[in-house]
């Protein structure tokens, strides 16, 4: 295991401390679909996600960069 320099470990925690975490119900709110459906784009890997214990965290970026690849896709 390589130690992270002190500094970029600073800048990493940072950023970071900027996301934003939805949880599985609030990304479905968003998107207008089911839990299942968004636990289904979590386990395929379209939509990136961090488990916690026994749920999942998704990026609040993540999920607007899912919608606009999914926006181009079908346009």
């Amino acid at each position: 295991m390589t130690a992270i320099p002190q500094g970029d470990a600073r800048r990493a925690d940072e950023r970071l401390g900027d996301v934003r975490f939805l949880t599985v119900a609030e990304v479905a709110s968003l998107m207008r679909v089911s839990k299942m459906t968004v636990y289904r784009l979590v386990h395929s890997n379209d939509l990136t996600a961090v488990r916690v214990g026994r749920s999942f965290r998704v990026p609040e970026h993540a999920v607007h960069a899912y919608l606009r690849g999914a926006f181009r896709e079908s346009a």
